[in-house]
């Protein structure tokens, strides 16, 4: 069937908004769990021990996915196939709000997960779109919206819990899903992929492609690093901020607006990339991320410098991710249009499973030696990283 894009490569910039937005608003419900983790813990019976896997569960499933619904983007039509996916994501959140158990509320959560993959359908769509020459500033664009996406669904979920919560925010963001479920099934462009191969076979394929592909298993093992100690200091700060520094629902959503600022990073190594800086900020990204960590042990004594320089901290590594993602995305398009859903699927999947790692030792750390324990583990991974990074051949 010939494909209804266009074959001269262009994107408008109301596109390229609308793919920002959905992408931000389908990835947060990754995210919204995370400040929540005490009350939800309380509602639903999950230990102090336990608490990190409520944010765990979500990537699992976002992984899960990843493996096995994004690589239908090389094979089936996208618009249905994102809306499709949506639905699983709907079911999830209202599943979640009304979840009494951790059963329950566990099972929500990978269907939470499953489901928000549509994302990552969203992204490698855009960079078919766009003219080579502007990819990276294209899918920088759209992965700024997704950044902010993951950034603002903190302090999102912490002030809606704040006034009326924690059930709401899952059930206001089943609403937003259907709406955008809608827009999307209507004003998306078809894309109609050429499958060379059956399901089946490109499932078989992830594994050999990832090993295979040097660039694609580097990027994706950079980036499960830095969203591990990401995904740690996210699951366990609000833990911390709440029980050191006394802060409530509504201050915790404040100081988490702070981190939206590293969005900022994901143009500008959009538009670097473009000019072949890819590996020099690559290492920086890494030195950045372990000395966001570093700094939250400076000053301690002091309460009021200490919280501004959490503050700190928390912009500095979002700017490492966000901005080491983009390059990672703008590495592994290159490798061709014929394989990019099953590379980005591969690529995320390693990515979250780093995230989910970061989330389930992140709450065993701060149950066993809070902020002192889990910020070491988290300055070790991106260091790690960094002596992986070492190795590189230039």
């Amino acid at each position: 069937m010939k494909t209804e894009l266009s074959e001269e490569k262009t994107i408008s910039s109301w596109l390229v908004f609308l793919l920002a937005s959905a992408c931000g608003l389908i990835v947060a419900n990754l995210y919204y769990a995370q400040p929540l983790v005490g009350p939800i813990s309380a509602a639903t019976g999950i230990s102090a021990g336990s608490s990190g896997l409520i944010v765990t569960m979500t990537q699992l499933g976002y992984a899960i996915g990843l493996l096995f619904l994004v690589p239908l983007s090389d094979l089936l039509e996208n618009r249905r196939l994102i809306a499709s996916i949506l639905v699983i994501a709907i079911l999830g959140l209202i599943t979640a709000a009304m979840a009494k158990n951790s059963y329950i509320f566990f099972g929500a959560a990978i269907l939470i997960g499953v489901g928000s993959v549509s994302a990552q359908i969203l992204v490698p769509f855009a960079a078919h779109l766009a003219p080579a020459k502007q990819r990276g500033s294209i899918v920088g664009n759209v992965m700024s919206g997704l950044l902010l996406g993951i950034m603002l669904a903190r302090p999102t979920a912490s002030l809606v819990t704040g006034i009326w919560g924690w059930q709401a925010v899952f059930f206001m963001s089943a609403v937003i899903m259907v709406i955008l479920t809608i827009l999307l099934s209507c004003l998306l462009p078809k894309r109609n992929p050429a499958p060379k191969d059956s399901y089946r076979a490109i499932i078989k394929s992830l594994w050999y492609i990832f090993k295979t592909t040097p660039v694609l298993r580097r990027r994706s093992l950079y980036q499960a690093a830095l969203f591990g100690s990401f995904s740690l200091f996210w699951t366990v700060v609000p833990l911390w901020l709440a029980q050191h520094f006394h802060l409530t629902q509504k201050e915790i959503a404040l100081f988490a607006f702070g981190g939206v600022a590293g969005a900022v990073a994901a143009p500008i190594a959009g538009r670097l990339a473009d000019r072949g800086w890819t590996r020099r900020l690559t290492g920086i990204a890494f030195v950045i991320a372990a000395f966001s960590f570093a700094i939250t042990h400076v000053l301690q004594n002091n309460q009021t410098i200490s919280l501004f320089i959490f503050c700190m901290a928390a912009i500095l590594l979002d700017m490492a991710v966000s901005g080491n993602l983009v390059l990672g995305q703008q590495a592994i398009y290159a490798l061709g249009d014929e394989i990019r859903g099953r590379v980005n699927g591969a690529f995320m999947a390693v990515f979250f499973a780093g995230g989910a790692i970061g989330s389930a030792l992140g709450g065993w750390s701060y149950a066993h030696g809070n902020w002192a324990t889990a910020s070491m583990i988290g300055l070790i991974m991106p260091v790690l990283a960094f002596l992986y990074y070492l190795t590189e051949i230039k």
